[in-house]
């Protein structure tokens, strides 16, 4: 299967038949690869080579990383679910996604995205840490930071390295399992419109 390539960094999955991706987080002229080895056959639920999204095992932090998101996403929408925890969420981002175009999802966001940091904290980022490296020490950070702090979301992954055109290779990509986003929302829509292409932009 053919690359794909992104314009920005953290990478979420969106397609995952086996849990094989790979991606590099990037900033705007950082080159970056993103890819995803497809089988022909569906993954079954009981096929036990492949770890489960609910086989990670929560952090202290992840339910203020929860509730943080979910809080930005139902400002958005200007709508809460009844359910709790992560099953709200899921509805939260139905809801998000069924009341506009793809497009204006993808946009809608984008502002969730950029409401989770203060401004200032991404201009500095944007103007100090970016520069560094020609994006080498910018990309690691995101895919570090990434695994730290979104588990919660995706499910199990971790940090891996990716080769460049040039022939180099950075530890800067992350390595998704399974993701549970997609799993729990059962929807390939909201996977591309609330998470995919928001964080390439």
């Amino acid at each position: 299967m053919k690359a794909v390539a992104l314009l920005r960094p953290l990478y979420i999955p969106s397609f995952p038949s086996r849990p094989n991706f790979y991606c590099l987080p990037k900033r705007t002229n950082l080159p970056a690869s993103c890819s995803s080895h497809r089988t022909e056959s569906p993954v079954k639920a009981e096929d036990s080579t492949i770890p489960r999204s609910e086989d990670y095992r929560y952090q202290f932090y992840d339910d203020w990383f929860l509730a943080l998101f979910r809080n930005k996403m139902v400002k958005e929408v200007g709508w809460d679910s009844e359910k709790a925890g992560y099953d709200g969420l899921i509805e939260v981002a139905s809801r998000l996604m069924s009341r506009r175009t793809p497009s204006d999802t993808t946009d809608a966001a984008v502002r969730i995205l950029r409401s989770l940091f203060p401004p200032f904290l991404l201009h500095l980022y944007k103007s100090l840490v970016s520069p560094i490296g020609g994006g080498k020490l910018a990309a690691m950070m995101v895919a570090r930071v990434t695994v730290i702090t979104c588990q919660w979301l995706m499910g199990i992954c971790k940090v891996n390295s990716v080769d460049l055109p040039d022939g180099s290779s950075w530890e800067s990509g992350v390595f998704v399992e399974r993701c549970k986003y997609l799993e729990e929302s059962k929807c390939v829509g909201i996977c591309v419109n609330t998470c995919k292409l928001p964080t390439q932009m």
